[in-house]
C-alpha cells in the first residue's frame, strides 16, 4: 500500500513587511506611579504596630494582661493582628 502524497505548503508573509493591521488602536501611555518616598508617619506606624503586637504577646505570655490569670488566646490573636498590620504597612512603604 502506498503512503499518501505530501502536499507542498507555501510559506511566507500574508501582508507585506512593515505594514500594520487597520483595526489596531494606538496604545495610550500609562501614567507611572509616583516615586516620591512615603511620609514619615508610615515608618512610625510600621514599627509601632510591630512593637505593640510583640508587647501584647509578651505580656500575655508572662501573665500580666488584665483580666486573666493564665495565657489567653484572644490576646495572642490580637498581638498577631497588630503584627500583621505592621507587615501590611511595610508592603506600602516606598
Amino acid at each position: 500500500m502506498a503512503s499518501p502524497k505530501k502536499r507542498k505548503v507555501q510559506g511566507g508573509r500574508v501582508t507585506p513587511k512593515g505594514t500594520q493591521p487597520h483595526n489596531i488602536r494606538q496604545v495610550e501611555t500609562v501614567r507611572e506611579l509616583d516615586d516620591t518616598p512615603s511620609p514619615a508617619w508610615v515608618t512610625y506606624l510600621l514599627f509601632g504596630l510591630l512593637a505593640v503586637g510583640m508587647l501584647i504577646i509578651f505580656l500575655n505570655y508572662v501573665g500580666l494582661m488584665p483580666g486573666i490569670d493564665d495565657a489567653h488566646n484572644g490576646y495572642t490573636l490580637l498581638g498577631l493582628g497588630f503584627i500583621l498590620g505592621g507587615i501590611i504597612t511595610a508592603t506600602q512603604l516606598r
